[in-house]
């Protein structure tokens, strides 16, 4: 009897206590849910590992820009993206490392009770401006995408896909919403390794953001994009090198630039200069050929683009390239130069074309390393100087703005769409295709959301590599 009334009682100390049963499988060293901003540095080093990388399982616009080529291996220099699936990579690390981070982050600084109602307000208008930065490389890489259902989870597990058009009106809806909540104070600190919590300072990525955004709809709707670009450039855009949006990558791993992975971790010899870029630098005595190419031969040998070559046979990729902590930059000065330089010709904003031009040409001799008396000796000469240097301004813009981005395939080849220069772009032998003008999706999402894939599919005039996002227009300059 004195068993049963030991075990009763412990029965009733259990019950009475159950409340407290929540908290017993808690990790207090592995939270279930981490700080915001926490989160907000994840998705800034994700987007610029995602953005820099040369990884043939999702980045190859560097091969798209042909800036480089491969050696051996050359699937994806011939536009093969369905054999790495690099379509349906690309849009899930963004989805998934980037955005869906992102998006957890504003949840917990809504709910933050504690946080002050200026750092919350300008924490979210940070998180937004990220946000519409990597919508829109997700629209000007695929066109529509799904968006208005997207990041739903469980939810929504078969989103639509949005027309781009439409997701670009609400990208500006939203970039101009969240630089209106800005104010002077704290945002992310530390944790924001863009701008260490710096609000003037996103304040000019949000206004060149949105001059980007501006100048590629020029084409589609002229009036609109001239509204957008001037309301941009009143509010400030980038005005030195120091505003650039760039991501401090570290000297030890897992923290590297993942160029350095590609090019010396792995200890592989995949890549080396294609001639598309070599034989436009090379004879313009450019201050910045022996920084983006390595001097293994004397002059620069380009490798023939998309054909298979010998690395030991010509010119490698440039010193700086193959260092751990080279910076990787998602926008920066010298790129918005040449977006006022293109507003101006384009008929967006007033100013002069030539002084942004040597601005932006200027402001990318002397990142890399030349000095200003380097920039003003090359912009001198009759092949660089803006009268001068091409038979249009889309050329003249679309050269100089193809090598200041050398390395930042993404950007170049966008700006290629929107001026079609460099026109030495080759078809590779093997493929004979022409530079795709979009990635295609992936490769399981015909089957994984079949309806909505399909709407998508014919709304672009099909899933292929030459439909083009809204803003590339056909006949427009290409």
């Amino acid at each position: 009897m004195k068993k049963i009334f030991i075990i009763a009682f412990l029965i009733g100390i259990t019950f009475s206590s159950c409340e407290d049963f929540e908290g017993w499988n808690v990790d207090d060293k592995n939270p279930s849910e981490v700080p915001a901003g926490y989160l907000i540095t994840s998705s800034q080093r994700d987007l610029a590992l995602r953005m820099t990388s040369t990884s043939v399982n999702y980045n190859i616009f560097k091969l798209f820009a042909q800036y480089w080529t491969e050696t051996q291996y050359t699937d994806e220099v011939n536009y093969d993206l369905t054999g790495r699936d690099i379509g349906g990579n690309f849009f899930l690390y963004l989805y998934r490392d980037v955005l869906m981070d992102i998006n957890e982050a504003k949840r917990i600084i809504n709910e933050d009770q504690f946080i002050d109602a200026t750092t919350k307000t300008n924490q979210l208008a940070v998180a937004e401006i990220m946000q519409v930065f990597v919508w829109h490389i997700l629209v000007d890489t695929y066109g529509d995408i799904p968006y208005s259902e997207a990041l739903q989870g469980v939810d929504n597990l078969l989103p639509v896909y949005d027309d781009d058009v439409a997701i670009y009106a609400d990208l500006f809806a939203r970039l101009d919403a969240a630089l209106s909540q800005l104010s002077s104070g704290d945002s992310f600190g530390t944790a924001d390794l863009l701008y260490n919590g710096d609000i003037s300072q996103w304040k000019k990525f949000g206004n060149s953001i949105k001059l980007r955004m501006a100048v590629r709809t020029a084409d589609f709707d002229s009036s609109r994009s001239s509204q957008l670009a001037s309301q941009a450039v009143a509010a400030g855009v980038f005005t030195s090198s120091s505003d650039n949006a760039a991501f401090p990558f570290e000297v030890s791993p897992p923290n590297t630039n993942p160029v350095w992975t590609s090019l010396v971790q792995s200890g592989r010899n995949d890549f080396i200069l294609a001639n598309t870029f070599v034989d436009i630098i090379t004879p313009l005595n450019d201050p910045r050929a022996s920084v983006f190419m390595a001097d293994n031969k004397d002059p620069y040998i380009g490798a023939t683009y998309g054909v298979g070559s010998s690395y030991t046979d010509y010119t490698h990729i440039g010193d700086l390239w193959h260092t751990p902590d080279l910076e990787g930059i998602l926008m920066s000065y010298d790129e918005v130069q040449f977006l006022l330089a293109e507003a101006v010709e384009r008929n967006l904003i007033s100013g002069d074309a030539e002084m942004y031009y040597n601005e932006g040409v200027k402001a990318s001799i002397i990142y890399w390393g030349g000095s200003e008396g380097d920039a003003d000796t090359y912009l001198a000469q009759t092949s660089v100087a803006y009268n001068t240097a091409g038979s249009s301004w889309k050329e003249v813009i679309g050269n100089q703005k193809y090598i200041a981005l050398y390395g930042r395939g993404f950007e170049a080849w966008s700006s290629w769409r929107m001026l079609d220069y460099p026109n030495t772009m080759t078809r590779p032998a093997i493929s004979g295709e022409p530079v795709p003008r979009r990635y295609i999706y992936g490769n399981d999402d015909a089957d994984v959301n079949g309806a909505n894939y399909e709407a998508a599919s014919a709304a672009m005039g099909g899933d292929l590599k030459s439909s083009r996002v809204f803003w590339d227009i056909v006949g427009v300059g290409n």
